[in-house]
């Protein structure tokens, strides 16, 4: 487990910037399998399973992580996969609650 898995989201006040791209470089590298969208805004990692049931099950995970956390991940699946993202809306970009939540949820799942 990372420090960031250990570490609570706080909650982001208007104007809050977001992560400069060597901080999100630096944060990236304690996580496991998320990748960084082509446009740096976001961190997404897909889970893998066979079956569908598997799939709701990562996904109802890491909607309950957001619901605990108060930082919110958008969550797509079907059968055989759950692909979980991260992004500050009110930054316009990445902070440290997506890093914090990302590796919570690796905790979760290892």
């Amino acid at each position: 487990m990372t420090a960031l898995a250990n570490r609570t989201c706080t909650a982001c006040k208007d104007g809050t910037p977001p992560l400069g791209a060597d901080d999100v470089k630096r944060m990236l590298t304690e996580l496991n399998d998320w990748t960084l969208s082509d446009d740096g805004t976001t961190i997404s990692r897909r889970f893998e399973f066979k079956g569908f049931a598997k799939a709701v099950e990562m996904a109802n995970l890491a909607a309950w992580l957001g619901n605990k956390q108060g930082h919110h991940p958008d969550v797509a699946f079907g059968w055989g996969y759950c692909l979980v993202s991260f992004t500050t809306h009110a930054a316009g970009g990445l902070t440290e609650n997506d890093f914090i939540c990302a590796a919570r949820l690796d905790a979760l799942v290892a």
